[in-house]
């Protein structure tokens, strides 16, 4: 069990989405063990026997906290923002991480399913950084800065198949986080604005992906289609969430004090290769 490992996140209040489970819990964990003051956890649900909540406010220092949040709502966003800056004085790294992933081949996608797609992973992004601004800005309700990380994907960089409206949508996550990197740096707003690429990461998402390749006719199977992912990354094994926590915390702290607008790729090497 990770405890406090160090204090690069002193004084930090830190709102997660997505944190519910997955790629979100870890990163919420990792906040607190780098000695954030807060970490706020925002999921649409949470699964009333999970113990996330109770188990990091026991084995870490940091205030955890549970604000529902539909990150496709505006209302929810700016409730929860005020909410949270109210309570805890500050607002000062926000993690965009919510998200959805709808495979399938584009000759069977519906309208639907790309309105759905790119209302969770593109517009709950957008009101995340927009909110996050607001609150961060000088004269805004936090007003002292910080830092924006948007979880994005290798799919953003290249081209999977079965895959174009989620690549899609997390194109526009990258594209928009280095206009909005570029904007609050011209405006001295104090705000850092990144991107986080994931390969494929051992959670139940990440899983699901051989399943996909299976159902749209690419694998045999699932041990075929995690050959086949094993084959494209060249360091040949699946990253694991610790990887790319490992990566927010580094952009939530002020080590990162001159990085803003990059992409931090965390993928074996597959985007490279």
């Amino acid at each position: 069990m990770m405890k406090k490992v160090n204090d690069s996140l002193a004084g930090k209040v830190v709102l997660v989405t997505g944190a519910g489970r997955g790629i979100g819990a870890g990163i919420a964990e990792h906040m607190a063990a780098a000695g954030a003051s807060a970490v706020v956890i925002t999921d649409v649900v949470i699964n009333d026997d999970d113990q996330l909540i109770e188990r990091l406010n026991k084995d870490y220092e940091a205030d955890i906290s549970f604000y529902k949040l539909d990150v496709t709502d505006e209302t929810s966003w700016s409730r929860v923002v005020k909410e949270v800056v109210s309570l805890y004085g500050s607002l000062d790294v926000v993690v965009n991480n919510a998200g959805v992933e709808i495979a399938e081949l584009l000759e069977n996608y519906s309208l639907e399913q790309y309105k759905k797609q790119m209302s969770v992973n593109s517009d709950g992004l957008f009101l995340g950084c927009r909110e996050a601004v607001r609150a961060m800005k000088p004269g805004g309700i936090s007003g002292s800065g910080g830092s924006v990380i948007n979880l994005s994907s290798i799919a953003g960089l290249i081209g999977l198949p079965g895959f174009s409206v989620y690549g899609g949508s997390k194109g526009f996550v990258r594209l928009f986080t280095k206009h909005m990197a570029v904007e609050c740096a011209r405006l001295n707003y104090g705000i850092r604005v990144n991107s986080i690429h994931p390969g494929l990461i051992e959670t139940d998402m990440g899983n699901q992906v051989c399943e996909h390749f299976v159902a749209m006719g690419f694998a045999a199977d699932e041990s075929e289609a995690m050959d086949m992912v094993k084959a494209s990354t060249p360091l040949g094994q699946l990253g694991k969430v610790d990887d790319i926590a490992a990566a927010a915390v580094y952009l939530a702290s002020d080590a990162s004090g001159y990085v803003t607008g990059t992409e931090l790729v965390v993928d074996g090497g597959w985007a490279a290769s």
